[in-house]
């Protein structure tokens, strides 16, 4: 197979600023765009006779940025920042090879079951974030229990329906085979600069939707109070204790996804959100025809797992992960690599 030749880096882009929060200058970025897709004859997205699609999994600043929330720093302590250099690198590089890009947000607001507040111990004291897993044993034998005072904003009210609800919960986890409980940081807070994507990301993301006339496929999840959503084809939980629905799987992406030629997975974090995401994707993958496991291709060097030195390292179940996925028939490659590996593709 002949090596696909690589489109330069545009004179814009500075990889010392990957790692900062700044404004992207549309209209500047919009022109120049147009002008890259002259000078190096890319043609608008909907001439693409294979079509490909990267998912960027919560490259938000809050993940990805050291001074934040939930910096996903790996065991190098710099992952998510240098994850975000060789994905920003590979976007422009692809630019005429890449038909969507599909980013997707984790959103969330103060009281949801895995914040602080929402739950309490016996002396009214909220769990540490990131240091407190809450099992279904802690619940049963009331170590942590649902803070009444959040009832009304999130239950109507109804501070028993809400405790039936937890305990429901931490146990459908178990049963499920899911992680714990974890309590996490506020995070990914709607409206805050930390639910914003990092600014390098937005922008490699910008440039190519203009210079491709391509629409980014933004993809919002996390914002139901009752259930974590690290994947972003489905909550963790589906249903309430009583049977009835409280969320469900995101068919409608789901389908669109399956309707590319190929799907590119990077982003943030490899144990968790990425990790979901892909198992998700794969089960249903499974049920369709597991032959389309061939057209998702993983950019493992674009994504880190969760490691909080000295207190949790999630880079083993990572990577078990994503050799369960490699044996499934999905497609597990270097972000350098992956376009020259890729089906020949014709415009």
């Amino acid at each position: 197979m002949t090596p696909k030749t690589q489109l330069p880096l545009p004179n814009h882009f500075d990889t010392k600023k990957v790692g900062e929060v700044w404004r992207v200058p549309y209209q500047e970025r919009a022109t120049e765009a147009k002008n890259w897709a002259k000078q190096h004859s890319i043609q608008p997205a909907a001439s693409d006779k294979n079509r490909i699609c990267l998912m960027i999994i919560d490259a938000q600043n809050t993940f990805c940025l050291p001074e934040f929330e939930l910096f996903v720093g790996g065991r190098s302590g710099s992952g998510a920042v240098d994850d975000n250099l060789r994905l920003c690198e590979f976007i422009y590089r692809n630019l005429n090879l890449i038909t969507a890009i599909a980013p997707t947000m984790d959103t969330h607001t103060a009281m949801q079951i895995f914040h602080p507040i929402f739950w309490i111990n016996e002396a009214g004291e909220h769990p540490q974030p990131a240091a407190t897993s809450i099992t279904l044993e802690d619940v049963q034998k009331g170590l942590w229990k649902v803070n009444p005072a959040v009832a009304d904003s999130i239950a109507g009210g109804n501070f028993s329906a809400l405790e039936k609800h937890s305990l429901h919960y931490v146990n459908k986890l178990s049963e499920n085979g899911k992680y714990p409980l974890t309590i996490w940081p506020y995070h990914s807070m709607l409206g805050g600069i930390g639910h914003a994507l990092v600014s390098a990301v937005e922008e490699a993301i910008f440039f190519h939707g203009i210079a491709r006339n391509s629409q980014a496929l933004f993809e919002i999840k996390g914002g139901n109070p009752l259930t974590e959503n690290y994947s972003v084809l489905r909550p963790e939980v589906l249903d309430g204790p009583d049977g009835v629905s409280i969320a469900q799987k995101n068919a409608k992406f789901i389908d669109k996804l399956l309707e590319f030629d190929a799907v590119i997975i990077a982003g943030q974090a490899k144990s968790h959100c990425v990790a979901w995401t892909i198992d998700d994707l794969l089960t249903e993958i499974l049920a369709r025809d597991s032959q389309l496991a061939k057209k998702v291709y993983l950019l493992e060097d674009c994504t880190s797992p969760v490691v909080v030195p000295g207190v949790v390292d999630f880079t083993e179940q990572a990577d078990a992960a994503f050799q369960r996925f490699a044996a499934a028939g999905m497609n597990v490659v270097k972000s350098t690599q992956l376009m020259d590996i890729l089906p020949d593709i014709s415009k």
